[in-house]
């Protein structure tokens, strides 16, 4: 890290430096949540896994959305962004129900204000994938709100704009993902706005911590569905007993393996390049 760069801050996840007034410093720690709490326990190399799978995208997606990274950085957990103005909403895409939309689904046979066809199951795929935002909480959980509610934060105009590029962004990470065995059920974006007054996707994007990651040979509408991602450890902390306060619950040492496995194996499956190969080498995955 450069020694003149100043902590800017951090987040459950990501720790951000200022390089200069153009250029950010995020790295991704070890650190997991659940239920918005960070656990004490790390997951070994998962920053470098959500790194790594951002790097991986933003450098196959740029002629559908130009991005904000500037380089990869060796230790393979720290990525030099350009600055952005961002969005204060989170732009999700659902492609199956499942979650807080099948939550939605149930009670009102609606998800942040799509009407949807009667009769859907618990992970069964959309007719169309739906774009679905939601607020940013500072605490606690994100709230989904409606087209018309994010319109009033961003303006409508560019909150269809946001709506185009998340589409596209989403239809092509899932049929790229489906080739390789994994289905996208969901997902979010963080888009900013650049000095030209361009959306450019910022932050993380298409990791293990930002989307639903399915297997495909797996995949059985009507119930939940095995996953890449935190899914374990919140099953895991499901049996506790636990109220879902600060402080979380420790993790064994079978579950910290059962998911730094499960992320791992997304990166590869999606990425086609062995982690330790990636470890030794992180621009690999750049060309």
């Amino acid at each position: 890290m450069s020694e003149t760069a100043a902590y800017v801050g951090s987040g459950k996840v990501r720790e951000l430096y200022a390089m200069d007034d153009e250029r950010l410093l995020l790295i991704a720690s070890d650190r997991i949540s659940t239920f918005d709490v960070v656990l004490p326990t790390e997951i070994p190399d998962k920053g470098r896994v959500l790194t790594g799978l951002s790097a991986f995208w933003f450098a196959r997606t740029e002629d559908v959305c130009a991005n904000h990274l500037l380089e990869l950085r060796p230790d393979g957990r720290s990525l030099e962004c350009r600055r952005l103005e961002m969005l204060p909403i989170e732009c999700v895409v659902r492609g199956y129900l499942a979650g807080s939309g099948w939550k939605d689904y149930q009670a009102t046979g609606q998800v942040c204000g799509h009407s949807l066809p009667a009769g859907l199951r618990e992970s069964d795929q959309l007719p169309e994938p739906i774009f679905t935002p939601a607020t940013k909480a500072q605490t606690g959980h994100d709230e989904n709100i409606t087209r018309d509610e994010a319109a009033e934060l961003v303006r409508a105009d560019r909150l269809a704009e946001a709506e185009a590029i998340s589409l596209a962004l989403y239809r092509f990470a899932s049929d790229y993902a489906a080739e390789r065995g994994i289905i996208i059920a969901d997902t979010k974006f963080e888009l900013g706005i650049d000095t030209e007054g361009r959306l450019v996707l910022g932050d993380e994007a298409l990791t293990p911590d930002s989307s639903r990651f399915w297997p495909a040979d797996s995949y059985e509408p009507g119930r939940s569905q095995p996953s890449f991602d935190k899914q374990f450890v919140r099953d895991y902390c499901e049996t506790l007993g636990w109220d879902k306060t600060d402080p979380g619950p420790a993790l064994p040492a079978e579950v910290v393996a059962g998911t730094r496995a499960r992320y791992v194996e997304a990166f590869e499956r999606l990425t086609e390049l062995s982690f330790d190969r990636y470890l030794a080498d992180p621009t690999t995955l750049l060309r």
